[in-house]
């Protein structure tokens, strides 16, 4: 099961946010991120707040479940009061969001609407895996106002697939990014993970191929992080299949890069790589650079003007806490000006824009002159201001953050 969520502060009853939160809102941009944490089969790879039906217990289903979102969506209204901007972004994650009807979907997508507002051209994104939508459901999920999609299609090579205990057949994902195209998305992402126990080179070049042949103008390239608790993990302890190699891992990274790069897809972010600015996550890169969140759901995180906290995980817990009316915030912590500047300087050094070097510490600005001489920044950004990484760089990203923030 996932990890343990941190302790924090209890959250009020109401949901009501501290002075200095609320009287914050505005000056950035605001998303809204729903958490849906119904899946089919839980991967083996996997410790997200998600759950299967043998997993659910009483008290939560799919069928009750939009009725349960839409409510936190009225509560954070309240919370959040006038200040609240329209929303630029709105993102359904899990899970697997598309479990739930299209139409289920867009009834959310209409709550937000008419509770906060849709800023003018607003992305609106889900997730889905290959094998729960089909051509008939992804034209109904682009008429109920969603414009963009992101498929879970993490390898083309069917025993990597099996490692990762993902279900779906090799060359789905390709049809259904076409078929969201015939929908009338504007924007199609493919996800990938490397590293996976098993694959080759020769493995990973050929799911980085096959996404590339599919047309979409993003696509995400992970690499696989074994996590206590899951199947995966277990697995490797027993010595049923190899730990993941950090030299091959590399060297796969570069490899996508490269092919990407080739086919016009440029880095924006260390894991991400897009055909332009338009085609960029633009809810992720909201997380990236400091802008206010409200997540509903299970186990959701928000964020508002250095306030953050978190839900309640199962949806049993959930349930209850909206069925009575109660805020389902499990607890928060409201960061200090340190951290919150700490935390911008480990994010914005991951965008390709870099990282301010005013951001930096004395210290901090003595390990980005490092970094420059070592390779890892580049020296030309450095000298207007900016920390970038470099391609090097890029591969020892956490390295050159934790000297960064030092």
């Amino acid at each position: 099961m996932p990890g343990a969520l941190p302790a924090g502060q209890p959250v009020p009853a109401d949901g009501r946010l501290p002075d200095s939160a609320v009287s914050g809102l505005g000056a950035r941009a605001f998303g809204i991120y729903v958490h849906v944490p119904f899946c089919r089969t839980r991967c083996g790879y996997c410790d997200f707040n998600t759950y299967t039906a043998a997993e659910l217990g009483g008290g939560a289903s799919r069928e009750s479940y939009p009725g349960l979102a839409a409510a936190e969506l009225r509560l954070a209204r309240r919370v959040l009061g006038e200040r609240c901007p329209p929303v630029s972004t709105v993102f359904f994650g899990g899970g697997t969001p598309t479990l739930l009807p299209p139409g289920r979907l867009g009834e959310l997508l209409r709550v937000i609407d008419g509770e906060f507002g849709l800023a003018p051209g607003a992305e609106v994104t889900t997730e889905a895996n290959p094998e729960s939508v089909d051509e008939r459901s992804l034209a109904g999920l682009r008429a109920a106002g969603i414009t963009r999609i992101s498929l879970g299609m993490q390898s083309a090579v069917p025993h990597v697939l099996a490692v990762l205990d993902r279900e779906h057949r090799p060359g789905r994902p390709g049809q259904c990014a076409q078929w969201a195209r015939q929908a009338g998305f504007e924007h199609v992402s493919l996800d990938l993970i490397y590293g996976t126990p098993g694959e080759s080179d020769a493995d990973w070049r050929a799911s980085v191929e096959a996404a590339l042949a599919a047309g979409p103008d993003h696509i995400s390239g992970y690499a696989l992080i074994v996590e206590e608790g899951t199947r995966l993990a277990a697995r490797i302890r027993r010595g049923e299949v190899a730990e993941p190699d950090d030299d091959a891992m590399a060297q796969r990274y570069l490899l996508a890069d490269d092919l990407l790069s080739r086919a016009g897809l440029t880095w924006y972010e260390v894991s991400n790589w897009a055909t332009g600015p338009a085609a960029a996550c633009q809810h992720n890169r909201l997380y990236w650079t400091g802008g206010d969140w409200w997540g509903a759901g299970p186990g959701a995180h928000s964020h508002v003007a250095g306030t953050r906290w978190w839900n309640v995980k199962h949806p049993a817990a959930y349930a209850a806490r909206i069925g009575a009316g109660a805020s389902p915030g499990q607890a928060r912590e409201v960061l200090t000006g340190p951290e919150r500047r700490l935390e911008e300087i480990m994010l914005r050094t991951r965008l390709a824009e870099g990282c301010p070097v005013s951001l930096l510490s004395v210290a901090g600005r003595q390990a980005a002159q490092t970094a420059v001489r070592d390779g890892l920044a580049d020296p030309a950004s450095h000298a207007a201001g900016q920390v970038v990484l470099t391609r090097r760089g890029r591969l020892l990203a956490d390295a050159v953050i934790r000297g960064l923030t030092d």
